[in-house]
């Protein structure tokens, strides 16, 4: 088991139980099936961005929080240098650097992900509430979009119902990164 994954399923237990809730109550709340839940609160598998997400808006703490352990403490400003935000490698594939881990009561989580290229990978779909905000920024994207595709270029930009079925994979046989903007309800 990956170690960043474990941490962020013991965070992901310590809120529950803090909370007093059952995993079943929380995968009701979650409108998740109860297994699924507990593949991710025992650390069994990657835990996708989405569940993340709305994990912290059901327990009311930052995401930042899930993914680090550290509590955000800026309120006016954070300046994150170039691969310095908070790594997080979860997904097969997928590598995030949250780029405003440590500003408190963010209204919008920033992301620059990066997509390994595999021609023969799924595109796995993501659900979350909220709108998202996708800024190609080097490398090609087929973004899979409620079953149409969509094909981004470095300099494309995307703005969606992130309640809608969506994923990606890098084309070409060559990475592709771009800025995700994730904005909640």
């Amino acid at each position: 088991m990956n170690k960043q994954i474990a941490d962020i399923a013991a965070r992901i237990r310590d809120l529950r139980e803090i909370a007093e809730l059952t995993p079943e109550d929380t995968a009701k709340k979650l409108e998740i099936p109860l297994s699924e839940y507990l593949v991710y609160e025992s650390g069994e598998a990657d835990i996708p961005m989405s569940f993340i997400f709305e994990f912290s808006k059901l327990f009311h703490v930052d995401m930042a929080d899930l993914l680090s352990g550290g509590q955000p403490m800026l309120q006016n400003f954070t300046f994150v240098k170039k691969d310095r935000g908070i790594r997080v490698e979860r997904v097969e594939h997928y590598v995030y650097q949250h780029l405003a881990y440590n500003f408190a009561n963010k209204k919008a989580e920033p992301f620059m992900v990066t997509v390994n290229s595999s021609a023969n990978d799924k595109i796995h779909l993501n659900v979350h509430e909220g709108q998202e905000f996708n800024y190609c920024v080097e490398g090609r994207l087929l973004l899979l979009l409620n079953g149409q595709e969509v094909i981004m270029e470095p300099g494309d930009s995307l703005y969606f119902n992130s309640e809608m079925p969506h994923g990606m994979r890098a084309l070409d046989g060559k990475p592709a990164k771009f800025l995700a903007v994730i904005l909640g309800n």
